[in-house]
């Protein structure tokens, strides 16, 4: 037997600036998000398989990608608000 959660979405640390798919998104899909006790309706730009993140604000090229409230990169373009996080569009730094 299955168990389905009802969220779809996850934001772990409320400094960060991307959420994690908890099951596949597809693109054009609005999504509620929770950060800090704000709900934030976001409709994703690309299909964001599980596991991966999205962005949950714009983040102008060359600015940190937070999550669990740590810097996990840097945005090597402007990332816009619902749009797919990855390999093509953050650099990775050294802690």
């Amino acid at each position: 037997m299955k168990l389905e959660s009802p969220k779809k979405v996850l934001v772990f640390h409320r400094n960060d600036n991307v959420a994690v798919a908890l099951t596949d998104l597809k693109r054009g899909q609005e999504v509620e998000v929770e950060v800090n006790g704000e709900k934030l309706k976001i409709t994703l730009l690309n299909d964001i398989p599980f596991g991966h993140k999205f962005a949950i604000r714009d983040i102008p090229e060359g600015r940190e990608v937070i999550k669990y409230g740590e810097v996990i990169g840097i945005s090597s373009k402007f990332i816009k608000t619902g749009e797919h996080v990855h390999v093509h569009n953050v650099k990775s730094v050294k802690v």
